[in-house]
């Protein structure tokens, strides 16, 4: 509901409520019936207003729990950057020892260049001497050229040597050529895998990054969302407190109609007792100043009521003709065990329904439960009473009418939450209430 319907709907049921009469009027006043309607109203609307504040408060809980997950999420994603920038870390660790080990086989590699160098004019200077002394030949011209035998032993291991050296300055030559292009593959395949994995890892701080900024976005689009929510909250509240108010002040409007009318009716009492006693005072002098006998014993006159409702004398009569079905008290409905609040009268055909006593229609209307029903106050002897006709087919009387005994007020019926033609009748001692807390049993005052 937006807040200019609910401003209207404020003032409509300020300027209703404004209208009820005060207690002591009679002409115009506002209905039991009519004050009821508008709780009924007023009622509905707060809880349609509560249901928002509810869905709201489900909005709010939802929130928090989104804002907690992503919460837990953007820890989670700065655990992760947190683990990457020590991989990342590791890694530049790694690449300066690389490069270290690079920089120490640089110069293992220019020492090593030095002395295949050396080696290479070696190997230049034993191929040029062997070229320009015959090769081969001249080791043989040595080893002939021997004096004695020990000499010749001492040529041919000289000449093993030399041969040995040449071979071993060549074996040593091709296997540190080896060792040199072994290691630069080795250090620049480990660089490159180094650096192929700091960039990864570095792409992957920037992935976890950019998720936890995202994140962090929807956290303040959440946060923002919730105080929209709380605020809206805030004014359900508000109109909810206002609608209670009115729902309030109309219960106690209500109160007073049904005082009011309470007060009419035992005005009404009081008025007819007066008459009643002015007419026996008349009487009495009529008679004492009468010198002659009189045959004056006509019957006093009473409310009519159908002929099948017989009105009893006194201050209560039976409110319609019938069998008692069901007695006031505990009882067995459907096979379950409640507590009945007042006495059923049933009987078939067109049966009329009747004020058990005099007093004002409170309330004449129709009920889910009850269908159509008559609630009617009534003073006897200075106390208050309510009476209840309830299932009736139809009613006759209308709210704040005043009401005699034994006059008709409706038809016995099946109405509402009923299972046969019957009238449920309730006397309370004092004014009704939904708990039915002073309901009593009708026997004590009326014979039924």
């Amino acid at each position: 509901m937006n807040k200019k319907h609910f401003v209207s709907l404020a003032i409509a049921a300020a300027l209703t409520i404004g209208s009820f009469p005060a207690m002591g009027t009679t002409a115009n006043a506002t209905s039991v019936e009519d004050l009821k309607k508008k709780q009924g109203e007023v009622s509905s609307q707060k809880d349609k207003i509560n249901g928002e504040i509810n869905k709201k408060k489900s909005e709010i809980n939802a929130n928090i729990s989104k804002q907690q997950e992503i919460k837990a999420k953007i820890a989670e994603f700065d655990a992760k950057i947190r683990d990457t920038e020590n991989k990342i870390a590791e890694k530049a660790k790694e690449i300066d020892e690389t490069n270290a080990e690079i920089d120490q086989l640089k110069a293992e590699i220019k020492e090593l260049e030095e002395k295949i160098k050396e080696r290479n004019e070696l190997l230049k200077e034993r191929a040029r001497a062997i070229q320009e002394k015959g090769g081969s030949a001249n080791y043989l011209d040595v080893l002939l050229g021997a004096e004695s035998f020990g000499d010749f032993i001492n040529r041919v291991t000289a000449v093993n040597t030399i041969v040995s050296a040449d071979k071993k300055i060549m074996d040593e030559q091709k296997r540190d050529q080896e060792e040199l292009e072994k290691k630069k593959t080795e250090v620049e395949t480990k660089l490159a895998e180094l650096e192929s994995d700091k960039a990864s890892l570095e792409t992957l701080k920037q992935d976890l990054n950019s998720e936890k900024a995202q994140k962090a976005e929807l956290f303040k689009q959440l946060e923002k969302q919730q105080a929209s929510l709380e605020k809206e909250k805030v004014n359900l509240q508000k109109e909810s407190n206002e609608l209670a108010k009115m729902e309030q002040q109309i219960g106690g409007e209500i109160q007073a109609e049904q005082a009011r009318l309470a007060e009419l009716a035992r005005q009404r009492e009081l008025e007819k007792k007066r008459q009643a006693e002015a007419a026996a005072a008349a009487a009495a002098k009529k008679a004492k100043a009468s010198t002659t006998s009189s045959s004056g014993g006509g019957s006093s006159a009473s409310a009519s009521a159908p002929a099948s409702v017989p009105v009893s004398s006194g201050a209560w009569t039976r409110p319609a003709s019938g069998a008692i079905t069901t007695e006031f008290g505990w009882d067995t409905l459907n096979g379950e065990s409640r507590y009945h609040y007042g006495t059923d009268i049933a009987a078939r055909g067109t049966v009329p329904v009747v004020a058990a006593a005099d007093g004002y229609v409170i309330k004449s209307h129709y009920s889910s439960s009850y269908g159509n029903v008559v609630y009617i106050t009534h003073s006897i002897n200075g106390q208050t009473f309510t009476t209840v006709y309830a299932h009736m087919s139809s009613a006759l009387v209308s709210s704040g009418q005043p009401i005699d005994k034994g006059q008709q007020i409706g038809y016995m019926g099946n109405t509402g939450y009923s299972f046969g033609q019957h009238l449920h009748f309730e006397l309370h001692q004092g004014s009704w209430n939904a708990a039915k807390s002073n309901a009593i049993n009708p026997r004590r005052y009326i014979n039924l």
